[in-house]
């Protein structure tokens, strides 16, 4: 899925706002765990426990995304 051209626009002004405004890391940090929570962002490992999934079910049947160097299920729907 693409993001719409609103939330393209939307991402160009965080940007020029955290870059101007000298955010705390306090802030992007809240900033991070709040999208976390919406996605219903967990490691493969964590998700495959809390579903009663295997680590090789999880990765090939569900939405993985790497953010950071680390492999995340989104599952939010």
């Amino acid at each position: 899925m693409q993001m719409t051209e609103k939330e393209r626009i939307t991402l160009e002004k965080f940007g020029k706002f955290t870059q101007e405004s000298n955010t705390s890391n306090d802030f992007l940090v809240e900033l991070i765990q709040q999208a976390g929570s919406f996605l219903n962002l967990r490691t493969i490992p964590n998700y495959a426990k809390q579903e009663g999934m295997s680590y090789e079910g999880v990765r090939k049947f569900r939405n993985v995304t790497e953010i950071f160097n680390v492999k995340f299920v989104i599952d939010n729907e």
